[in-house]
């Protein structure tokens, strides 16, 4: 089984160590610093249980990687439209791609049937440029967990977390998901196949929604934002509206809201992966986690007044820091 990570940053670099330790045929696309280090000098993970370095096979040509089985997309979501005819090379008649990107996916509406199958979502994917560049049958979902930083170039601080969900736009168990779910299981991971990824998407997207724009605007890591009357607030109103389309759309909830902000500030002082991007200078993920979901809205027939307000604050800071739009 060959699996290539398109976009070997915080996420992609910790999956990436963890298969390489268990021996996987795993190749990583990254570039520039990050890139040259992993070349140089391995990958290195720093975990609560100490560090590890793992020599990588890692290029910046996915033609000089070759056709993989799956290809994991880690990237951020803005980013991966401009991007899908690089990944060609590594595309396959029988490739899987791996959606590991946060926000609500491109393909989120293939396979769910009724008036609303095939519909597309401009605010993650202008263009059509993943459902026709990729295909929606050759996506299987993902929903990531862990929380990881970059510390330096070839150096991952992993957080916390180790599960990543897969599922079928359709519910299916299929063998690809099954297949990959074994794999990564033999890395030590967390990899369960599960009938309603949709849901868990939504449960992820409540904080993404919410404590990302919010820690972007004030600065705050997660355990004072979901602490302080105030901002968990807006939060709790930001995920509310969210609920209230995505029940419209079949979600089911397995908890509340309360519940879902205890447990963003149970990770304790960290920063969000916005305002990590805000501090580093790099393009902001504005509209898979935020705009999407008022797209969602505008959809569903759903008024959305305090995720339009958060939205409009977050877009103007993006563009006074050149980081949005």
């Amino acid at each position: 089984m060959k699996i290539c990570i398109f976009g070997a940053g915080a996420i992609g670099g910790y999956l990436g160590v963890k298969l390489a330790q268990a021996g996987a045929d795993v190749s990583l696309v990254a570039r520039g610093p990050h890139l040259a280090a992993m070349q140089a000098d391995g990958l290195r993970l720093i975990e609560e249980s100490g560090e590890t370095c793992v020599p990588v096979r890692a290029s910046e040509d996915p033609s000089a990687l070759g056709v993989q089985d799956y290809v994991f997309v880690t990237l951020k979501a803005h980013s991966v439209p401009a991007l899908v005819p690089k990944m060609a090379p590594l595309i396959g008649p029988d490739t899987t791609v791996v959606s590991g990107v946060n926000g609500v996916p491109w393909w989120y509406f293939h396979g769910v049937g009724g008036d609303l199958e095939g519909t597309r979502l401009v605010s993650v994917d202008p263009g059509d440029a993943q459902w026709q560049g990729f295909g929606p049958d050759r996506v299987l979902g993902c929903v990531v967990y862990p929380a990881a930083e970059v510390n330096r170039p070839g150096v991952i601080r992993h957080v916390e977390g180790n599960r990543f969900s897969l599922g079928e736009p359709s519910g299916e168990k299929s063998e690809r998901a099954l297949a990959l779910s074994k794999a990564l299981a033999s890395a030590g991971l967390k990899a369960p196949v599960r009938p309603r990824l949709r849901d868990e998407i939504w449960v992820k997207l409540w904080g993404n929604l919410s404590f990302n724009p919010i820690s972007a605007l004030t600065h705050a890591t997660l355990d004072v934002l979901c602490t302080d009357p105030g901002t968990r607030g807006v939060a709790r109103g930001m995920m509310g509206e969210a609920q209230e389309i995505a029940e419209k759309l079949g979600v089911k909830f397995p908890i509340d809201v309360e519940r879902r902000i205890d447990g963003g500030a149970a990770v304790g002082a960290h920063r969000t992966s916005m305002l990590q991007d805000l501090d580093a200078g790099r393009p902001m993920e504005i509209d898979a986690l935020v705009a999407s979901v008022q797209e969602l809205g505008r959809i569903t027939s759903t008024p959305t007044p305090t995720i339009d307000t958060v939205l409009a604050l977050v877009q103007l800071r993006g563009r006074v820091a050149g980081l949005y739009g």
